[in-house]
């Protein structure tokens, strides 16, 4: 573990992390269709709340509680099966569905639905609250984001990432002073405050905060009784507590994880739209990925599926050879004779003979027929593509299909699609 792991002050504080997993990831559509953003499957054998829940547990943070609402079945299935963490010794991933504990209606924002859930808080009685959302793609030790927080007796702090000032209008931006405290936040501004002695760049909020409870409390409390309010941590919360209690922020470039290269450093990736999704995909692809899924200092935790290895055949029979480049091919695919470039194959995907997938997102049990090819194609699960169909070359006769096609020219083929 690297120096900035350990705890800053006194004994082992007892720590609750709160996932914020109910989204609706609209702009994931189709790929939501079914399932809550969270549980939308990435990188080839995980789900994208992996991520943050690998954090909570690599960084020694094993209590952790899972707020969940839109289409969470599947979600839930996965946590259910894949995160079992030791009873013995008090650690859990435990799901929080919405339950209309205070009235007949659901959850109107990540800040409502803590507040609605907030018993979950007082059972555990922590000392501090860590709130992240579920829907990022990144790796972090958050135990020194926590030595931020308690070093600097902050009632909130607010992991934040700067980038270009250009960048803004997709961020909630913070203003700071010269000891890092927040002094001002807009939401996606044209014009942003940037970072003191670093012009051209500003401060975007990732969604991940660490409270004192009762800190937490009141705000939710006030929060809940504000008619203003779209109860949302992000535009809601923040800004009325900034100017209340001493709201810090953590630079997430002064993060380390053991194993980390320096290319890596700040590697933080909102996958909420389809070209968001299939570039990032792409980030883990190059020959120096900025997220490494090979760093075993610092793994990936997931559900674990027996299966046998991925396998490519036909190789002495020139053009039909099996052959993957800058790709990542999960268990359990088989390459007969197919040609794959640039894409990433989940579990039990079928490729055969002369067929090429190039820049492309097949998910578990895609079968590709003969002769087919694909461009800039996300399959969702359990696809039977027949025979010399092309997909991602005319987009006009992808959208007659049915199929959808994004401004930036992604074809979504959606869960047991069926060419009829």
């Amino acid at each position: 573990m690297t120096q900035h792991s350990s705890f800053a002050l006194g004994p082992r504080p007892r720590i609750l992390a709160v996932v914020l997993a109910g989204g609706e990831g609209t702009r994931l559509w189709p790929l939501t269709a079914d399932r809550a953003k969270p549980a939308v499957p990435f990188g080839g054998s995980f789900r994208i709340i992996d991520f943050v829940l690998s954090n909570f547990v690599n960084s020694g943070i094993h209590r952790i509680k899972v707020l969940t609402q839109y289409k969470s079945d599947s979600l839930l299935s996965h946590i259910a099966r894949g995160w079992r963490l030791s009873s013995m010794v008090d650690h859990y991933v435990e799901p929080v569905p919405a339950q209309q504990r205070l009235g007949k209606q659901w959850f109107r924002g990540s800040a409502d639905a803590l507040h609605q859930s907030y018993n979950v808080v007082i059972e555990e009685n922590p000392d501090y609250v860590c709130v992240f959302g579920g829907d990022h793609i990144y790796r972090m030790d958050v135990r020194q984001m926590l030595n931020t927080h308690i070093q600097r007796k902050a009632g909130m702090t607010v992991a934040a990432l700067p980038v270009p000032s250009e960048q803004s209008q997709a961020f909630g931006v913070i203003e700071i002073d010269e000891n890092w405290r927040m002094v001002g936040f807009e939401e996606k501004p044209t014009t942003p405050k940037e970072i003191p002695g670093r012009p051209g760049w500003c401060l975007a909020s990732m969604g991940n905060y660490i409270f004192t409870p009762e800190v937490l409390r009141k705000a939710l409390k006030e929060d809940a009784e504000s008619n203003d309010s779209v109860h949302d941590f992000g535009r809601d919360i923040v800004p009325m507590l900034f100017p209340q209690q001493p709201v810090y922020v953590y630079n997430f470039l002064d993060n380390e994880v053991p194993g980390m290269n320096e290319d890596e450093r700040g590697y933080w990736k909102d996958v909420g739209t389809l070209e968001a999704f299939i570039e990032a995909h792409f980030d883990l692809t190059s020959v120096k990925p900025v997220l490494n899924l090979y760093n075993y200092r610092w793994p990936i935790h997931s559900t674990l599926r027996p299966m046998p290895p991925a396998k490519f055949v036909f190789s002495d029979e020139g053009d039909r050879m099996g052959f993957a480049t800058d790709s990542l091919v999960s268990p359990g695919c088989i390459i007969s004779g197919g040609h794959i470039q640039r894409s990433v194959l989940f579990p039990k995907v079928r490729i055969n003979s002369f067929s090429e997938v190039k820049d492309s997102i097949l998910m578990d049990g895609v079968e590709v027929g003969r002769h087919c090819s694909l461009r800039r194609t996300i399959v969702d699960k359990y696809v039977t593509i027949p025979p010399n169909t092309k997909i991602g070359h005319d987009l006009d006769e992808d959208r007659a299909r049915g199929l959808h096609v994004s401004d930036e020219a992604i074809v979504v083929i959606p869960k047991e699609y069926s060419f009829g």
